[in-house]
Protein backbone atom coordinates (compact mmCIF):
# COMPACT_ATOMS: atom_id res chain seq x y z
CA UNK A 1 0.00 0.00 0.00
CA UNK A 2 1.23 3.38 -0.54
CA UNK A 3 2.81 4.85 2.46
CA UNK A 4 0.50 8.15 1.89
CA UNK A 5 -2.44 6.25 1.71
CA UNK A 6 -1.82 4.92 5.42
CA UNK A 7 -0.71 8.25 6.49
CA UNK A 8 -3.82 9.91 5.10
CA UNK A 9 -5.94 7.08 7.47
CA UNK A 10 -4.08 7.44 10.27
CA UNK A 11 -4.60 11.60 10.10
CA UNK A 12 -8.58 10.76 9.84
CA UNK A 13 -8.11 8.69 12.50
CA UNK A 14 -6.15 11.29 14.93
CA UNK A 15 -8.14 14.36 14.78
CA UNK A 16 -11.87 14.88 15.78
CA UNK A 17 -12.46 17.68 14.03
CA UNK A 18 -11.91 17.39 9.83
CA UNK A 19 -12.86 20.06 7.43
CA UNK A 20 -12.68 19.22 3.66
CA UNK A 21 -11.93 22.15 1.08
CA UNK A 22 -11.84 22.11 -2.94
CA UNK A 23 -11.09 24.70 -5.43
CA UNK A 24 -13.26 28.11 -6.19
CA UNK A 25 -15.99 27.30 -9.16
CA UNK A 26 -16.89 23.36 -8.03
CA UNK A 27 -17.25 20.65 -10.37
CA UNK A 28 -18.17 17.42 -10.18
CA UNK A 29 -15.06 16.21 -9.57
CA UNK A 30 -13.98 18.40 -6.70
CA UNK A 31 -17.62 18.47 -5.53
CA UNK A 32 -18.16 14.41 -5.57
CA UNK A 33 -14.55 13.71 -3.82
CA UNK A 34 -15.69 16.40 -1.09
CA UNK A 35 -18.49 15.05 -0.75
CA UNK A 36 -17.57 11.40 -0.54
CA UNK A 37 -14.89 11.58 1.42
CA UNK A 38 -16.69 13.41 4.10
CA UNK A 39 -19.56 10.64 4.20
CA UNK A 40 -16.69 7.54 4.57
CA UNK A 41 -15.31 9.56 7.57
CA UNK A 42 -18.46 10.00 9.18
CA UNK A 43 -19.46 6.53 8.62
CA UNK A 44 -16.41 5.30 10.23
CA UNK A 45 -16.07 7.93 12.94
CA UNK A 46 -19.68 8.82 13.64
CA UNK A 47 -18.68 10.91 16.36
CA UNK A 48 -16.40 12.98 14.52
CA UNK A 49 -17.00 16.40 13.49
CA UNK A 50 -16.49 16.63 9.39
CA UNK A 51 -16.98 19.77 7.42
CA UNK A 52 -17.10 20.27 3.41
CA UNK A 53 -16.92 23.69 2.95
CA UNK A 54 -16.92 26.41 -0.01
CA UNK A 55 -19.59 28.13 -1.91
CA UNK A 56 -22.01 26.02 -3.34
CA UNK A 57 -23.09 25.45 -6.90
CA UNK A 58 -26.38 25.46 -7.96
CA UNK A 59 -25.61 23.51 -11.10
CA UNK A 60 -24.72 20.31 -9.34
CA UNK A 61 -27.11 21.04 -6.39
CA UNK A 62 -28.27 17.41 -6.84
CA UNK A 63 -24.83 16.03 -5.88
CA UNK A 64 -25.52 17.00 -2.39
CA UNK A 65 -25.05 19.89 0.32
CA UNK A 66 -22.20 21.60 2.05
CA UNK A 67 -21.44 22.97 5.54
CA UNK A 68 -20.93 26.16 6.34
CA UNK A 69 -17.36 26.35 8.58
CA UNK A 70 -17.24 28.09 12.32
CA UNK A 71 -14.71 29.78 14.04
CA UNK A 72 -11.70 27.26 14.16
CA UNK A 73 -10.89 26.89 18.09
CA UNK A 74 -9.69 22.94 18.80
CA UNK A 75 -7.13 21.27 16.53
CA UNK A 76 -8.38 20.50 12.66
CA UNK A 77 -7.22 18.43 10.06
CA UNK A 78 -7.85 20.48 6.59
CA UNK A 79 -7.88 18.15 3.36
CA UNK A 80 -7.83 20.02 0.61
CA UNK A 81 -9.35 18.30 -2.59
CA UNK A 82 -8.55 18.98 -6.28
CA UNK A 83 -6.64 22.32 -6.10
CA UNK A 84 -3.66 22.99 -7.23
CA UNK A 85 -2.49 26.42 -5.88
CA UNK A 86 -3.43 28.30 -2.64
CA UNK A 87 -4.85 31.21 -4.46
CA UNK A 88 -7.91 28.71 -5.45
CA UNK A 89 -8.93 27.20 -2.31
CA UNK A 90 -12.38 27.75 -1.27
CA UNK A 91 -13.66 27.91 2.31
CA UNK A 92 -10.48 27.84 4.50
CA UNK A 93 -7.53 29.47 5.41
CA UNK A 94 -4.59 27.21 5.55
CA UNK A 95 -3.13 29.17 8.68
CA UNK A 96 -5.77 27.85 11.05
CA UNK A 97 -5.61 24.46 10.54
CA UNK A 98 -2.82 22.11 12.29
CA UNK A 99 -2.10 20.02 9.89
CA UNK A 100 -2.95 19.85 5.88
CA UNK A 101 -3.39 17.40 3.32
CA UNK A 102 -3.53 17.89 -0.08
CA UNK A 103 -4.80 15.52 -2.65
CA UNK A 104 -4.66 16.43 -6.04
CA UNK A 105 -4.12 15.50 -9.90
CA UNK A 106 -2.94 18.53 -11.16
CA UNK A 107 0.54 20.00 -12.23
CA UNK A 108 2.05 21.34 -8.58
CA UNK A 109 1.24 25.21 -8.39
CA UNK A 110 1.74 25.77 -4.80
CA UNK A 111 3.60 23.17 -2.29
CA UNK A 112 1.27 24.24 0.67
CA UNK A 113 0.63 20.82 2.56
CA UNK A 114 2.31 19.02 5.21
CA UNK A 115 1.02 16.19 3.02
CA UNK A 116 0.85 15.83 -0.79
CA UNK A 117 -0.26 13.94 -2.96
CA UNK A 118 -0.20 14.62 -6.24
CA UNK A 119 -0.89 12.50 -8.79
CA UNK A 120 -0.78 13.81 -12.05
CA UNK A 121 -1.27 11.02 -14.17
CA UNK A 122 -4.62 10.51 -12.34
CA UNK A 123 -7.62 11.09 -14.54
CA UNK A 124 -9.23 12.88 -11.45
CA UNK A 125 -9.30 13.07 -7.91
CA UNK A 126 -12.21 10.94 -7.69
CA UNK A 127 -10.16 8.42 -9.17
CA UNK A 128 -7.19 8.98 -6.48
CA UNK A 129 -9.65 8.87 -3.65
CA UNK A 130 -10.70 5.42 -5.24
CA UNK A 131 -7.62 4.15 -4.83
CA UNK A 132 -7.27 5.33 -1.24
CA UNK A 133 -10.49 4.10 -0.48
CA UNK A 134 -9.27 0.24 -1.64
CA UNK A 135 -5.90 0.29 -0.24
CA UNK A 136 -7.17 1.46 2.87
CA UNK A 137 -10.20 -1.32 2.84
CA UNK A 138 -12.75 1.53 3.69
CA UNK A 139 -16.21 0.16 2.94
CA UNK A 140 -18.05 2.30 -0.46
CA UNK A 141 -21.28 2.87 -0.14
CA UNK A 142 -23.91 3.48 -2.73
CA UNK A 143 -24.14 7.06 -2.55
CA UNK A 144 -20.28 7.15 -2.21
CA UNK A 145 -19.82 4.94 -5.54
CA UNK A 146 -22.23 7.57 -7.28
CA UNK A 147 -19.81 10.43 -6.42
CA UNK A 148 -17.04 9.31 -7.21
CA UNK A 149 -18.25 7.68 -10.24
CA UNK A 150 -19.75 11.00 -11.11
CA UNK A 151 -16.16 12.51 -10.16
CA UNK A 152 -14.35 10.44 -12.88
CA UNK A 153 -16.66 10.49 -15.30
CA UNK A 154 -16.89 14.32 -15.56
CA UNK A 155 -13.19 15.16 -15.37
CA UNK A 156 -12.91 12.13 -17.90
CA UNK A 157 -15.39 13.86 -20.47
CA UNK A 158 -17.00 10.07 -20.30
CA UNK A 159 -13.58 8.56 -20.76
CA UNK A 160 -12.87 10.74 -23.61
CA UNK A 161 -9.54 12.20 -22.24
CA UNK A 162 -6.02 11.10 -22.93
CA UNK A 163 -5.35 10.88 -18.96
CA UNK A 164 -7.88 7.80 -18.98
CA UNK A 165 -5.51 5.27 -18.19
CA UNK A 166 -5.88 1.47 -17.89
CA UNK A 167 -5.87 2.18 -14.02
CA UNK A 168 -8.67 4.38 -14.24
CA UNK A 169 -10.69 1.45 -16.07
CA UNK A 170 -9.73 -0.65 -13.41
CA UNK A 171 -10.49 1.35 -10.55
CA UNK A 172 -13.97 2.16 -12.15
CA UNK A 173 -14.46 -1.62 -13.08
CA UNK A 174 -13.79 -2.83 -9.37
CA UNK A 175 -16.28 0.37 -8.15
CA UNK A 176 -19.05 -0.86 -10.15
CA UNK A 177 -18.62 -4.71 -9.14
CA UNK A 178 -18.13 -4.00 -5.40
CA UNK A 179 -21.46 -1.83 -5.41
CA UNK A 180 -23.26 -2.74 -8.35
CA UNK A 181 -24.55 0.92 -8.65
CA UNK A 182 -26.92 1.50 -11.26
CA UNK A 183 -24.82 4.25 -13.01
CA UNK A 184 -26.45 4.55 -16.29
CA UNK A 185 -29.11 6.61 -14.65
CA UNK A 186 -26.34 8.95 -13.14
CA UNK A 187 -26.06 10.61 -16.70
CA UNK A 188 -29.39 12.28 -16.93
CA UNK A 189 -29.09 14.90 -13.83
CA UNK A 190 -25.38 15.30 -14.84
CA UNK A 191 -26.06 16.57 -18.17
CA UNK A 192 -29.39 17.46 -18.35
CA UNK A 193 -29.14 20.80 -19.55
CA UNK A 194 -32.31 23.77 -19.49
CA UNK A 195 -33.34 25.54 -23.45
CA UNK A 196 -31.96 28.53 -22.57
CA UNK A 197 -28.22 26.70 -22.15
CA UNK A 198 -29.20 25.03 -25.67
CA UNK A 199 -29.76 28.14 -27.55
CA UNK A 200 -26.84 29.65 -26.18
CA UNK A 201 -24.79 26.75 -27.33
CA UNK A 202 -25.74 27.80 -30.53
CA UNK A 203 -25.17 31.70 -30.59
CA UNK A 204 -21.57 30.48 -29.40
CA UNK A 205 -21.34 28.21 -32.23
CA UNK A 206 -21.88 30.94 -34.63
CA UNK A 207 -20.51 33.67 -33.19
CA UNK A 208 -17.02 32.35 -32.21
CA UNK A 209 -13.76 33.82 -33.79
CA UNK A 210 -11.56 31.56 -35.47
CA UNK A 211 -7.86 32.47 -36.35
CA UNK A 212 -5.84 31.17 -39.59
CA UNK A 213 -3.73 29.28 -36.91
CA UNK A 214 -6.95 27.29 -35.38
CA UNK A 215 -7.74 29.18 -32.00
CA UNK A 216 -11.38 29.43 -31.44
CA UNK A 217 -12.52 32.44 -28.74
CA UNK A 218 -15.53 33.97 -27.68
CA UNK A 219 -15.81 36.82 -25.31
CA UNK A 220 -19.39 36.76 -23.57
CA UNK A 221 -20.49 39.75 -21.92
CA UNK A 222 -22.61 39.60 -19.10
CA UNK A 223 -25.59 41.74 -20.96
CA UNK A 224 -25.70 38.52 -23.51
CA UNK A 225 -25.59 36.30 -20.05
CA UNK A 226 -29.14 37.84 -19.38
CA UNK A 227 -30.45 38.34 -22.61
CA UNK A 228 -29.96 34.14 -22.95
CA UNK A 229 -30.60 33.43 -19.18
CA UNK A 230 -27.59 31.69 -18.68
CA UNK A 231 -24.93 31.77 -15.65
CA UNK A 232 -21.24 32.14 -16.38
CA UNK A 233 -20.29 28.92 -14.73
CA UNK A 234 -22.72 27.04 -17.09
CA UNK A 235 -21.68 29.30 -20.08
CA UNK A 236 -18.38 28.41 -19.07
CA UNK A 237 -18.98 24.15 -18.76
CA UNK A 238 -20.33 24.40 -22.89
CA UNK A 239 -16.04 24.33 -23.64
CA UNK A 240 -15.87 20.67 -24.12
CA UNK A 241 -18.26 20.70 -26.81
CA UNK A 242 -15.90 21.87 -29.64
CA UNK A 243 -13.24 18.66 -29.08
CA UNK A 244 -14.22 17.09 -32.42
CA UNK A 245 -14.12 20.26 -34.93
CA UNK A 246 -11.40 19.96 -37.67
CA UNK A 247 -10.46 23.56 -38.48
CA UNK A 248 -10.21 24.05 -34.11
CA UNK A 249 -6.80 23.09 -32.44
CA UNK A 250 -7.56 25.26 -29.43
CA UNK A 251 -10.66 27.74 -27.93
CA UNK A 252 -10.98 29.45 -25.39
CA UNK A 253 -14.40 30.96 -24.15
CA UNK A 254 -14.01 34.65 -21.83
CA UNK A 255 -16.98 34.99 -19.66
CA UNK A 256 -17.55 38.20 -18.05
CA UNK A 257 -18.09 37.57 -14.21
CA UNK A 258 -19.40 41.06 -12.62
CA UNK A 259 -20.16 39.51 -8.86
CA UNK A 260 -16.69 38.95 -8.73
CA UNK A 261 -15.28 41.92 -11.12
CA UNK A 262 -13.42 38.96 -12.96
CA UNK A 263 -13.07 37.55 -16.52
CA UNK A 264 -13.42 33.58 -16.19
CA UNK A 265 -11.70 32.00 -19.07
CA UNK A 266 -11.81 28.27 -19.64
CA UNK A 267 -9.11 27.02 -22.27
CA UNK A 268 -9.06 23.30 -23.86
CA UNK A 269 -6.45 22.11 -26.42
CA UNK A 270 -6.25 18.94 -28.40
CA UNK A 271 -2.67 20.15 -29.74
CA UNK A 272 -0.51 22.65 -27.72
CA UNK A 273 0.34 22.74 -23.56
CA UNK A 274 -2.12 25.43 -22.40
CA UNK A 275 -1.26 25.41 -18.87
CA UNK A 276 1.64 27.18 -18.74
CA UNK A 277 0.14 29.99 -20.78
CA UNK A 278 -2.93 29.92 -18.44
CA UNK A 279 -0.44 30.38 -15.15
CA UNK A 280 0.51 33.14 -16.79
CA UNK A 281 -3.03 35.22 -16.09
CA UNK A 282 -3.93 33.98 -12.64
CA UNK A 283 -4.67 30.34 -13.30
CA UNK A 284 -3.41 26.97 -14.47
CA UNK A 285 -4.65 23.06 -15.05
CA UNK A 286 -3.67 20.65 -16.80
CA UNK A 287 -1.70 20.22 -19.92
CA UNK A 288 -5.47 20.21 -22.57
CA UNK A 289 -7.44 21.84 -19.93
CA UNK A 290 -6.90 24.93 -18.09
CA UNK A 291 -8.55 28.09 -16.72
CA UNK A 292 -7.52 31.65 -15.61
CA UNK A 293 -8.80 34.83 -14.23
CA UNK A 294 -8.54 38.17 -15.91
CA UNK A 295 -8.92 41.63 -14.20
CA UNK A 296 -8.69 43.91 -17.51
CA UNK A 297 -10.38 43.19 -20.53
CA UNK A 298 -7.12 44.44 -21.82
CA UNK A 299 -5.13 40.95 -20.91
CA UNK A 300 -7.57 38.95 -23.12
CA UNK A 301 -6.01 40.13 -26.30
CA UNK A 302 -2.62 39.35 -24.53
CA UNK A 303 -3.86 36.20 -23.89
CA UNK A 304 -5.66 35.11 -26.99
CA UNK A 305 -2.35 36.46 -29.20
CA UNK A 306 -0.27 34.11 -26.42
CA UNK A 307 -2.48 30.94 -27.52
CA UNK A 308 -2.75 31.67 -31.58
CA UNK A 309 1.18 31.69 -31.41
CA UNK A 310 1.09 28.15 -29.62
CA UNK A 311 -1.11 26.92 -31.98
CA UNK A 312 1.15 28.15 -34.64
CA UNK A 313 4.22 26.67 -33.23
CA UNK A 314 2.57 23.49 -32.43
CA UNK A 315 1.89 22.99 -36.53
CA UNK A 316 5.03 24.55 -37.22
CA UNK A 317 6.70 21.92 -35.34
CA UNK A 318 4.18 18.95 -36.77
CA UNK A 319 5.03 19.69 -40.02
CA UNK A 320 9.13 19.48 -39.50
Amino acid sequence: MNNSFKMVAKLIKKYNNIVIARHIGADPDALGSQLALREMIKNMYPNKKVLAVGNPSSRFKFMGTLDKCDDITEPTLLIVLDTPDIKRIDGAILDDYDYVIKIDHHPVVDDFANLSIVMEDASSTAQILLELFFANRFKITESIARLLYLGVVSDTDRFLHDYTSVKTFALVTKLLEETNIDFTSLYAPLYMRPLAEIRFQGYIYQNMEITDNGLAYIKITDDLLKEYGVDSASAGNMINDLKFVNEIITWAFFTEDKKSNLIRVNIRSRGPYINEIASKYNGGGHKYASGARLTSSIQIDDLIEDLDQAVLKYKENIEE
